[in-house]
């Protein structure tokens, strides 16, 4: 991977590719896998073949110790220390390959769950922010299986509003505890966990971070919830009632918590992109089969055209998603490569960059893979509703994912938000870019056509989604200033057109790389993707832009502002009944996902 991280500019903006023309050989894309990294993510495949899958009934019953086991074997494989530093037992590998493992962990949802429990928001907390004491205590623990690791965040009264946590924390007479008092819950893996990532304002007012274990005095758990999805997984309410803490479990300092709590949720999103864009494959590889095996009217469902558009549009969403998250990882990776990763403030810092990008892989890819799934319980028909066959479970373990780590409208509203904030900060040029093209829009329209090539519409689209963005997204500034977090329907659609603008880039720019390195023949299958991608994207993004352009102006202006959009969007559209038929036919002869 290496060459490729070279080739990815230095100083590259998170929220950037709003403004930059970025060239296909600057971007990372799962075809640049490395050998090592192909072979963990065939070391994850077999284990979950051989040694989770067989255990899915125990699982989903509760029988918590298989998990357990299943934790300590995967321990043993190096699994659960893959983003640990070799120091402490662990791999120290780059983003990608702990995307790799987080991706195909999804052959059961709830295995993945409590994996990435334990993991990620239970381990990485320690890695970043734990002192050395802490790190030496706990992670070889975490890395082997031995201890189990949990993040205890929500609370009753606050899910989205972290901050307004109840739980309090207050320092014994001795000075040697903290005691704790409060409630938290929806806790993965807290009918095993030995250790809770936990969080409570010292003196009633310090959001703090702390690392509890099961065995301190007043620490317990609640029963198991009896959830939708991902019934296999444990979650419990965890009870503090006066519980010690010694002093040395602070994690971090006092008063910092929020830093702990939204750099590792930040983590976590990008994360559960690889995990719903692994979810996605899984089930297209089940509804494939299943459409070639079953027959009406003397035929395989899979040979009518309503399910082909189905197995098609599954196909496009998926390539989409799994462009973004490996982009993404890319850029992280080239990002950490320049930073000394023994200071975990500097890899926090590279890495909350790119926050804007994390937050759209988590909305858009959470999405995605409802919509996948839903056709699949469709094309399944009424099998699709037994729990006999694969797309039932699917269908309710996929939902929680627009709520896990930030609910989708709380992500949709950061997006715009942290984009303003680093153009108020003059971090990003957006508000002039924005303002220069209102200034154009007044001029007489361009009239020069550049030379066409096989990508040129596609570029023009996702160059003409950008302009959208900046445009649509200044005139609100304009118009409500800093009352502009008030009007969260405004923010969302803007929040849509600039995901979609990422999406749709990093598919693309994947595509003409491909494209580069295998000739278009063999690239000919993504090409369809990219195409269909971009051509449902013109009226998405038309519909979110005439919902803003409504509510920010009027009369004359908003005329004016609609012939603007118009010209932006005018494109011929393209037959894409035909591509995807054509797309659905090389699933059903491959039997698979195979792009």
């Amino acid at each position: 991977m290496g060459t490729v991280m070279e080739e990815i500019k230095l100083g590259k903006k998170g929220g950037g590719f709003l403004l930059e023309q970025i060239q296909p050989e600057e971007t990372f894309a799962p075809e640049d896998f490395s050998e090592e990294q192909q072979m963990i993510a065939q070391t994850v495949e077999d284990f979950m073949e051989q040694e989770v899958l067989p255990l899915v009934p125990r699982i989903e019953e509760k029988e918590l110790q298989c998990t357990v086991d299943l934790l300590r074997k995967a321990g043993e494989l190096g699994l659960c220390g893959v983003e640990v530093p070799e120091k402490y037992g662990g791999l120290g590998l780059d983003k990608t390959s702990a995307m790799l493992v987080v991706e195909k962990m999804t052959k059961y949802a709830s295995f993945a769950v409590s994996f990435g429990g334990h993991t990620g928001i239970g381990t990485l907390p320690i890695v970043y922010f734990g002192n050395e004491e802490q790190k030496k205590k706990y992670l070889p623990k975490f890395v082997t299986g031995e201890w189990i690791s949990s993040y205890a965040l929500t609370e009753p009264g606050s899910g989205s509003d972290a901050l307004a946590a109840k739980t309090t924390a207050v320092l014994s007479p001795d000075g040697k505890e903290y005691i704790l008092n409060g409630t938290k819950m929806w806790i993965t893996n807290a009918g095993f966990a030995d250790v809770f990532i936990t969080f409570a304002k010292v003196d009633g007012d310090k959001f703090s971070g702390f690392i509890i274990e099961k065995g301190f005095p007043g620490v317990s758990t609640g029963a198991e919830e009896r959830k939708m999805g991902i019934r296999g997984s444990s979650t419990r309410v965890l009870i503090l009632e006066d519980a010690r803490v010694p002093v040395e479990n602070l994690l971090g300092e006092i008063g910092k918590g929020h830093q702990i709590a939204f750099n590792i949720l930040n983590i976590g999103r990008f994360k559960l992109g690889a995990a719903c864009v692994g979810g996605s494959k899984n089930c297209i590889h089940h509804s494939v089969k299943y459409a070639n095996e079953r027959h009406q009217f003397g035929r395989p469902i899979g040979s009518f055209g309503a399910i082909k558009h189905k197995l098609a549009q599954m196909a496009v969403v998926t390539f989409v998603g799994e462009s973004m998250v490996y982009r993404t990882a890319g850029l992280l990776d080239a990002a950490l490569s320049r930073v000394d990763l023994e200071n975990p403030k500097e890899a926090l810092k590279a890495m909350e960059e790119y926050a804007i990008e994390c937050a759209t892989i988590k909305v858009l890819t959470s999405e995605y893979l409802d919509y996948v799934v839903d056709e699949s319980v469709q094309i399944y028909g009424g099998y699709g509703y037994s729990q006999e066959y694969p797309a039932e479970m699917a269908y309710r373990d996929s939902r929680i994912n627009r709520i896990f780590e930030g609910t989708n409208e709380i992500n949709r509203l950061l997006i715009p938000g942290m984009l303003l904030k680093r153009a108020m900060k003059g971090q990003l040029p957006l508000l002039t870019a924005a303002q220069k093209l209102q200034d154009e829009l007044l001029g007489f329209p361009s009239t020069e056509e550049g030379e066409a090539t096989l990508f040129s519409r596609e570029q023009k689209i996702v160059e003409s989604i950008k302009k959208i963005a900046l445009l649509t997204a200044g005139l609100a500034v304009q118009k409500y200033m800093m009352q502009l977090e008030e009007h969260q329907e405004i923010l969302c659609h803007i929040s849509d057109i600039v995901m979609i603008a990422w999406a749709a880039e990093s598919a693309l720019l994947r595509t003409q790389k491909l494209l580069s390195t295998q000739g278009e023949e063999k690239a000919r299958d993504t090409i369809m993707l990219i195409q269909i991608y971009c051509n449902d994207a013109v009226s998405n993004v038309e519909n979110h832009a005439k919902e803003i352009l409504a509510a920010v102006s009027d009369g004359d202006m908003l005329r004016t502002n609609l012939a603007a959009l118009k010209r932006f969007l005018k494109f011929q559209p393209l037959n894409t009944i035909a591509l995807r038929q054509e797309i659905a036919d090389v699933m059903l002869n491959a039997g698979k996902y195979p792009f």
